[in-house]
């Protein structure tokens, strides 16, 4: 799968907050798998079953054909469907479950504390592979509870602010003048570049992305949506401040409701995209998103900078998916083998190789391939990001790969998809204005809390 067919934040929330409501109506507790009987460096064969993996272009297609180039002695067996967490606790459940399931990062640890999901320690040892050495330790931070690892992770394509230059020059606004690391002088430069029509915005200033980014802004503020155990802490006086400032920027710009509401005019990954109608002066963005700008790169100005937290120091955030193995796989050996040779450097050369191929018959810009692991990031980089010509692009590229030297976990909860949906919830009344920040997060910390209260223990 590549980066730009990563879920959505909200749809990656909605499924991990089915897989919550289905574990619990399962009654799922301890799925009594023994893997300790897996033998890791055993050679690999038999059939091999995946759920959730779909090699649908050139990046997924390239990693899985070397995964399977590898395996000569296994049959791999794609179900291709986006991961669905009924079907995958119905499979659990029945003792029918595939042998590797793909799903958002931010559903490891509800499936590890279920046991639904076995460890991989003992597969990265039998493999020579270590975790902390191998990916970004913060992705690695992602899938791993109680100190064990259950997952290889997929992709960290961090989320920067992309701004509109045409439009910081017309309100006279210049990079310095957007540090997040000093939000009251942010929300001053915001108002120079909104203008509202009747109280209604004709163009924004800024789309802090609420409540989609609301975890990057909570760090930004030196809050977290959880602590180290996984417990949530979405109340915490930092969390509230973010929220407030959040506020106040929206009603800056006409409003939640109407900046939500004029976001919807919007034709964001077509022709007539934002940037070039001038519609923002800027936002927050993943990576994937300067793909979709490099084909209006006639029509956009644009420069990419960092997110700061409260310290000035610039930080990568980014959510992504991971491949993982169910506790009661048939073919773990052949499981372990396919996930660590799909996620190998080799495998993420051969998908540089594709992408760049694509990328010469299209015409348009490399903007690299940010795969959560750091040799291959540099070795794409090296092979085939080179200047483009367009010096805005040539800057932003530039800043998407420096800002990796900075990469911040959103941590494991075994209650991740609750704290999301909490969160949007909280976000939505606060910003609406039912409900002050304070009690709104104080009120999503309850709901998170009796969550965690139930299944951690």
């Amino acid at each position: 799968m590549s980066p730009t067919s990563f879920f959505s934040r909200p749809l990656a929330r909605a499924l991990a907050a089915g897989a919550c409501v289905t574990i619990a109506l399962a009654g799922c507790g301890k799925s009594g798998g023994d893997t300790d009987k897996a033998d890791f460096s055993a050679e690999p064969s038999g059939t091999l079953k995946t759920l959730g993996y779909n090699p649908d272009d050139e990046v997924g297609k390239s990693r899985s054909d070397y995964a399977a180039q590898q395996l000569s002695d296994v049959d791999v067996q794609m179900d291709t469907s986006s991961f669905d967490p009924q079907k995958f606790v119905a499979l659990s459940a029945s003792g029918n479950v595939p042998d590797v399931v793909q799903m958002d990062r931010s559903a490891i640890a509800t499936y590890a504390q279920k046991d639904l999901i076995m460890p991989l320690d003992a597969c990265f040892d039998a493999q020579s592979v270590d975790p902390a050495k191998h990916w970004y330790p913060a992705i690695v931070q992602e899938v791993t509870v109680d100190d064990d690892v259950y997952a290889a992770p997929q992709f960290f394509q961090p989320s920067m602010i992309i701004m509109n230059k045409r439009l910081m020059e017309q309100a006279g606004v210049t990079e310095d003048m957007l540090d997040t690391s000093d939000p009251e002088a942010f929300v001053s430069t915001v108002e120079k570049m909104a203008k509202l029509d009747g109280g209604k915005p004709i163009q924004l200033g800024f789309d802090p992305d609420v409540p989609g980014s609301m975890v990057q802004w909570f760090h930004v503020f030196g809050g977290a949506e959880s602590d180290e155990s996984g417990a949530p802490t979405l109340d915490s006086p930092e969390n509230v401040k973010a929220m407030e400032w959040l506020k106040r920027l929206m009603d800056a710009q006409g409003g939640y409701a109407e900046v939500t509401s004029f976001k919807q005019t919007w034709d964001v990954f077509g022709d007539e995209n934002q940037y070039v109608t001038d519609a923002t002066g800027g936002g927050i963005w993943g990576q994937w998103y300067l793909n979709v700008l490099a084909g209006t790169k006639d029509d956009v100005d644009i420069v990419t900078i960092p997110m700061r937290d409260s310290q000035g120091q610039p930080f990568a955030m980014s959510g992504g998916s991971a491949l993982a193995i169910p506790t009661n796989a048939k073919n773990p050996t052949a499981a372990c083998a396919w996930i660590v040779d799909a996620t190998s450097d080799e495998a993420w050369a051969a998908a540089g190789d594709a992408r760049a191929k694509t990328v010469e018959t299209d015409g348009g810009f490399n903007t690299g391939l940010f795969t959560g692991v750091p040799a291959a990031d540099q070795a794409v980089r090296e092979a085939h990001v080179t200047e483009t010509g367009d010096a805005d692009f040539d800057q932003s590229i530039t800043a998407m790969y420096d800002v990796l030297d900075h990469p911040v976990s959103r941590g494991a909860s075994p209650v991740g998809a609750t704290i999301d949906e909490a969160v949007a919830n909280a976000a939505g009344a606060a910003m609406n204005g039912d409900k002050t920040p304070q009690q709104a997060l104080t009120d999503a910390q309850a709901t998170a809390q009796a969550e965690y209260d139930k299944i951690a223990k």
